[in-house]
């Protein structure tokens, strides 16, 4: 019983690191949406918030199932494993409506992008630096290649000077179709593949926590176990 209840202790200790570092990433990943990737879609917050709503329950039950082993007591220990078993429950639930959803992230940058290009000249000065520095950063220009930005200019050949290979004043003018001066690739793909990349390490991350949580309800079940042991003995 007391191997049991300091290994419950410490994967709970792991469950609240656990939580607060999903809080941590969904936080991120949602200013990134936001601010870095100028992604507005409603539909796209869902997936960061589940994530820190998920951190959020994890580090409080955490903190449960760590007092109800610490304290040897039944009934929080039950209450934690319970709860725990509801979380894994709606992680598999979030897994399946990612899948079936994953496509939707195209259609989002895409229509984000769309919105990037449209709204660039008449907006804030904040906006059009985000807009500069994702494409300076990214190497990349327009949605899906520098023709994007035709209406740019009256020229019909100039692109903001974000989008040139070697960024300086003016370099964007009259040279949309240069592939020496100018990215020709879009920013659609290039940020839907990070993305899609990192949405694979958070299902990976994913799987690692709901190892750790069946654990904890194996260990939960155990203590359980002995808890009423020791009680039909008294």
């Amino acid at each position: 019983m007391k191997c049991v209840k300091y290994l419950l202790f410490f994967f709970n200790f792991i469950f609240w690191i656990c939580g607060l570092a999903l809080i941590v990433v969904g936080v991120i990943v949602q200013v990134s949406l936001h601010k870095t990737f100028l992604i507005h879609d409603a539909s796209a917050s869902a997936a960061p918030i589940f994530i820190i709503g998920v951190g959020v329950l994890i580090f409080f039950i955490a903190f449960f199932g760590c007092c109800g082993a610490w304290k040897e007591n039944y009934c929080m220990v039950t209450t934690f494993a319970v709860l725990l078993s509801l979380i894994i429950l709606a992680e598999i639930a979030a897994a399946i409506l990612g899948y079936v959803y994953r496509n939707k992230l195209s259609v989002i940058v895409q229509d984000s992008l769309n919105e990037m290009i449209s709204n660039y000249q008449n907006s804030t000065t904040e906006f059009r630096d985000t807009v500069d520095k994702l494409q300076e950063g990214w190497k990349c220009c327009g949605v899906n290649s520098s023709n994007d930005w035709k209406g740019f200019n009256i020229d019909g050949n100039t692109v903001p000077d974000s989008c040139c290979v070697n960024v300086t004043k003016g370099c964007g003018k009259g040279t949309m179709t240069d592939a020496k001066k100018v990215h020709q690739q879009g920013c659609h793909d290039v940020l839907e593949a990070f993305l899609k990349k990192n949405i694979q390490w958070v299902i990976v991350a994913a799987l690692v926590i709901a190892f750790l949580q069946i654990l904890g309800i194996v260990f939960a079940c155990l203590l359980m176990r002995s808890i009423r042991s020791g009680y039909e003995v008294m």
